[in-house]
């Protein structure tokens, strides 16, 4: 069997369907074979997005997600969003087009060394060969899927499309990862005496859906509960012992649960959002999670690597009659904290855009989210229910992600509405994505943010006595016409265009943006100081 025609199989015995990426001469043949065996082609406006869109795809269907991309250029473009998926733990096979090994180290058009490129940014890389092929393709399929997941580079060198492979897939040769020594009996130690513990919950538990586990584990020990921002949704923000998201707005309003606390459980937590020292009261710490991670000096910590039914059987060491329950804390820090948002609706800022849209939205869209200021306020204040539809990056935190990443969920998703709410400087870096939406009729609702500046960025700025500087994006209307790139634009400057966009994009099957021309004033009350 020629190698394309290999690799098209065995992506597609993986559950494959879609490829994304933008092309060169080199990647006709391998175009060829995926059409063959019934995996479609998406072309993308970026390789930047390709990967982004190949993330999201893996985070909402557990498939791995592919993406590819030709020499040089196309290697570098796509190696930012391949970066997402490595910080955001997705699953994701990047392609690429390389030299052949008479040109690998010559000086040539679009010629760089890929493997040296991916290195950083993968699990691992590699370059086809005839003699590897039956060994490395399979091998990329299970190592992206590991934990942590994460993405796998393999270089596709001009010729190796003629070749045969030899041999037949084989079981990777690939170690896993390094055993965990656990210290399982000073961690029921600490379990044991421990009168106020607090959960924080993670990336890893969002991924590895452990709801299950939790809500009966909450049901039973009424502990208190935060999560990191990518966690959100893994648990209804009207559970009793829920009391909101790390790091994003108002996040300070749960401080007063740290002053009790005599033990901190990170359940499935992953640094990668928000370092453990950046919050975490000075008391023991377990950190529960499917490998080791790197830990501060400073911290007293205990690590058990392993999977979440280990976690929990550990976990059955606290004493639910020596808890002391904080319902009427947390209570009261949500009531507060939904008190203040609400303190903010009566003019059109992020906050009231952000309240209409909760109303008129059905209640399982898809809501995808760039990165800024808006995003400290989305994490907080949006309700997700148990349904999980909350898309954000919060390890790579890179803007240009909130497009693509719609793309890709109304594709996966293809019966739910699928929403971006970005700033004006995250759509700006991922404009072009919108072509893509348009190409192939996909519905996506672009909500822009638009006040004119890269907000954060100024915060950041005033909060250190800098007048603002280098973040003024444009004056006037962004848009000044109520079509771009062929799309409708819908104005929404107060609350009652707010209403009536949110409500005609609705009812358009087609892509179309939504321009909310909000007033900033809000961000510098609700976004936290650090």
């Amino acid at each position: 069997m020629k190698i394309p025609d290999f690799l098209a199989d065995q992506l597609s015995n993986a559950g494959v369907r879609q490829i994304f990426g933008v092309p060169g001469g080199a990647s006709i043949p391998w175009i060829e074979a995926f059409k063959n065996a019934g995996i479609e082609f998406i072309l993308t406006t970026g390789e930047s997005g390709a990967a982004i869109m190949a993330d999201v795809t893996s985070r909402l269907t557990g498939i791995p997600g592919v993406c590819h991309a030709t020499f040089g250029p196309g290697a570098t473009n796509i190696s930012t969003g391949i970066g997402c998926a490595l910080l955001d733990r997705s699953s994701v096979i990047v392609l690429t087009s390389e030299m052949d090994n008479l040109m690998i180290r010559r000086t040539t058009q679009m010629n760089i060394d890929h493997q040296g490129l991916f290195r950083p940014l993968t699990k691992a890389t590699f370059r086809l060969n005839p003699e590897n092929a039956a060994e490395i393709i399979p091998a990329a399929l299970e190592i992206c899927r590991r934990e942590y997941p994460g993405p796998v580079h393999i270089g596709l060198p001009l010729g190796t499309e003629r070749e045969e492979t030899e041999g037949i897939p084989s079981a990777t040769m690939f170690p896993d990862h390094i055993p965990a020594s656990n210290d399982t009996g000073s961690i029921i130690s600490l379990l044991e005496r421990s009168r106020r513990p607090l959960i924080a919950a993670g990336l890893t538990a969002r991924r590895l859906a452990i709801q299950p586990y939790l809500s009966s584990f909450l049901d039973k020990y009424k502990i208190p509960f935060v999560v990191t921002p990518m966690a959100k949704g893994i648990i209804s923000e009207h559970h009793p012992s829920y009391a909101g998201v790390l790091f994003h707005a108002l996040s300070d309003y749960i401080e007063d649960l740290y002053e009790k606390t005599d033990l901190v459980l990170g359940i499935g937590y992953d640094p990668v959002e928000f370092n453990y020292e950046s919050w975490i009261p000075r008391v023991p710490l377990i950190h529960f999670d499917t490998k080791e991670t790197d830990m501060p000096p400073d911290i007293n910590a205990l690590q058990f690597a392993g999977k979440p039914a280990e976690w929990f059987n550990i976990l059955e060491n606290l004493n639910p009659g020596t808890i002391i329950p904080e319902h009427t804390l947390i209570k009261g820090i949500r009531d507060e904290m939904l008190s203040v948002f609400e303190g903010f609706t009566g003019h059109f800022g992020p906050v009231a855009a952000m309240k209409i849209l909760r109303e008129i939205l059905p209640d399982d869209a898809v809501i995808t989210a760039d990165v800024g200021s808006h995003l400290h306020l989305l994490g907080q204040y949006w309700e997700t229910g148990i349904r999980g539809n909350f898309i954000i990056s919060n390890g790579w935190s890179g803007m240009g992600f909130g497009i693509p990443s719609a793309i890709a969920a109304s594709i996966a998703k293809p019966f739910l509405r699928c929403v971006c709410i970005t700033g004006d400087g995250g759509f700006l870096m991922s404009a072009g994505e919108l072509m893509t939406a348009r190409r192939y009729n996909i519905p996506v609702i672009v909500v822009v943010f638009s006040d004119g500046e890269l907000n954060l960025i100024k915060l950041k700025q005033l909060w250190k006595d800098i007048t603002p500087y280098g973040t003024s994006l444009y004056h006037g209307d962004m848009f000044g016409s109520d079509i771009f790139l062929g799309i409708k634009v819908l104005k929404a400057d107060s609350h009652e265009t707010m209403i009536r966009s949110a409500g005609a994009a609705l009812d358009l099957k087609e892509p179309v943006i939504i321009n909310a021309i909000i007033d900033p004033d809000d961000y510098k009350w609700l976004v936290v100081k650090r």
